[in-house]
């Protein structure tokens, strides 16, 4: 007798729709965050990749946290570079779960930032006793609040312009006051006028607000892992320690408080306590 031929059996469309469905859903899981512009310079950001593990790495730089992301297929640390850091070869630490400790190099090119040389009055430039004191005792509090690392991660490290207008000053530049050397401007200036709106570039949990001698009204946001930015100058705040914003959130209004001539916004990124340049978050 003849064989019976044996004819597939139809899968039902909506079984197929569901496994696309959830094979799309996986690849979406699996999708890494939006990473920053890379440049391995003081003041800029390295990412190094650390492979494949079933739990995301502990991984150190100098022995401070930094900021791991991406899954199980592929996990990426993202490390800010200090101003201060020196060209050359450094290393990461990275610690899986159950094994040794590994190290991962990377390189740090060199960086020529421009200098400014600026001739303004004296009050600008030296502080009297009870000022030094003041700004010690701000310095080592807004130390506490820089080194913040919080979960979990942020969804995306990629940030919003937090006011419109040109930037009036560019990170890394250094200034020298009536021939006096200060440190590199570790934010980026924008030009706006009194009570423009600030908004929040991206979620995050407002962990500081202030008013400083030299930064004036600040408020600091905890975006996760470790990634935090500050914003300086504030003619009014718009938000309390504690509370949870949104990405366009109105937080704050540009001012002039502080030590300024004249009204804008001061933004900096910190990410493993290090202030890098906001250009390099900001959408190419």
């Amino acid at each position: 007798m003849p064989v019976p031929s044996v004819l597939p059996v139809p899968v039902p469309v909506r079984v197929c729709l569901s496994l696309v469905a959830l094979l799309s859903s996986a690849c979406a899981a699996a999708a890494p965050a939006d990473l920053p512009t890379e440049r391995a310079v003081p003041g800029g950001v390295v990412t190094v990749s650390l492979g494949p593990s079933s739990t995301p790495p502990v991984v150190r730089h100098a022995g401070v946290p930094v900021l791991v992301v991406g899954d199980a297929i592929e996990w990426t640390a993202v490390l800010g570079l200090p101003l201060a850091a020196r060209p050359g070869t450094d290393a990461l630490t990275v610690q899986r779960e159950g094994g040794p400790a590994e190290s991962r190099s990377f390189t740090i090119a060199p960086m020529r930032y421009a200098e400014q040389r600026l001739k303004v009055a004296p009050k600008h430039v030296e502080l009297t006793a009870e000022h030094l004191a003041r700004h010690e005792r701000e310095r080592a509090h807004q130390a506490q609040v820089i080194a913040t690392v919080s979960a979990p991660p942020p969804a995306t490290l990629r940030l919003r312009q937090p006011v419109s207008g040109p930037r009036s000053s560019s990170f890394g530049l250094r200034r020298v006051f009536n021939g006096q050397s200060r440190n590199p401007h570790s934010g980026m200036d924008i030009a706006a006028p009194v009570g423009t709106p600030v908004v929040a570039p991206a979620a995050a949990r407002v962990v500081d607000v202030g008013d400083y001698f030299f930064n004036g009204g600040t408020v600091w946001l905890d975006h996760g892992g470790g990634l935090l930015t500050m914003y300086c100058h504030l003619s009014t705040v718009h938000v309390r320690v504690g509370d949870t914003v949104q990405t366009g959130q109105r937080i704050a209004d540009v001012g002039a408080t502080g030590r300024v001539t004249g009204p804008h916004l001061h933004w900096s990124v910190s990410l493993n306590r290090a202030m890098v340049d906001p250009a390099l978050f900001l959408a190419p």
